[in-house]
């Protein structure tokens, strides 16, 4: 099975490092003309620099501010007026970790802005040409918290979950027209955001780094943190046309790690 995205475009978010690389890397790879969508210049255009363009891909980077609702807005319309894409890859930094007692209103309309509103005005963009060509893939790179909450990430915990009904919603509506709308729910990868929780943690507990790692893998069946590449293997199969028929699914890429089914 060959999965060809020669002539897709994608939008990745939170893609100059991490998760988001790693799906662009695998993108390009099959074909797909990939923009980056990050805050640090020197990191996208490191990682720009690094897609495979074999193809005759041309891959390019826009700079943006998921922190601040109304500059991201701006920002990707000015992206819009000139692009249309037919790979969503719906994705941001996450908000700070803290339980209910420590966290305000403001921080949770922070973390709305950040995970949900920001999501849902890119897909409105992205929409239009997706209903007219046909073809459409919309993913959300979201959390298994959404079905087992951790309670020093609240924000996250909850923000994630409206997202997940409201892309459910959506899958529902543009079935018909060939756009499919799936999440997936992210486990322990090997990420800056998740060596920042690891220090977060030693620090609480007062233990190595390393001792704090070893406790996180020991949720985990597989015993080791995922690869940004192997997000992006999964996200490729979505895009392809081995998977029409999927949509509306929030789907476990955790080693195992939801004991749920």
């Amino acid at each position: 099975m060959e999965i060809n995205l020669i002539g897709k475009k994608a939008l990745i978010g939170a893609s100059s490092t991490g998760i988001g690389a790693g799906i662009a890397r695998v993108l390009a790879s099959c074909g797909a003309s990939v923009t980056l969508a990050s805050r640090n210049e020197e990191k996208l255009q490191r990682t720009c620099e690094s897609l495979d363009a074999s193809k005759g891909q041309r891959h390019q980077y826009i700079i943006v501010d998921y922190n601040d609702h109304e500059a991201y807005k701006a920002q990707v319309d000015r992206y819009f007026e000139g692009n249309k894409v037919d790979i969503l890859v719906n994705n941001s930094n996450g908000p700070k970790a803290g339980k209910i007692d420590e966290k305000n209103l403001a921080d949770y309309q922070h973390a709305f802005e950040l995970l949900f509103q920001n999501h849902c005005y890119t897909t409105s963009c992205a929409l239009p040409y997706m209903l007219a060509s046909g073809y459409g893939r919309i993913i959300n790179v979201s959390s298994s918290t959404v079905k087992e909450p951790v309670s020093n990430l609240v924000l996250s915990n909850t923000v994630r979950t409206a997202l997940m009904s409201w892309s459910k919603s959506l899958s529902a509506d543009v079935a018909k027209d060939g756009v499919t709308v799936n999440s997936i729910l992210t486990g322990l990868f090997d990420t800056e955001r998740i060596q920042s929780l690891t220090n977060l943690d030693a620090q609480r507990l007062g233990i190595s780094y390393g001792e704090a790692l070893q406790q996180r893998l020991q949720q985990v069946p597989a015993g080791r943190l995922g690869k940004p590449e192997e997000y992006g293997y999964l996200v490729a199969f979505i895009c392809s046309e081995y998977a029409n028929y999927l949509t509306g699914t929030n789907i476990p890429l955790d080693g195992g790690m939801l004991k749920g089914f």
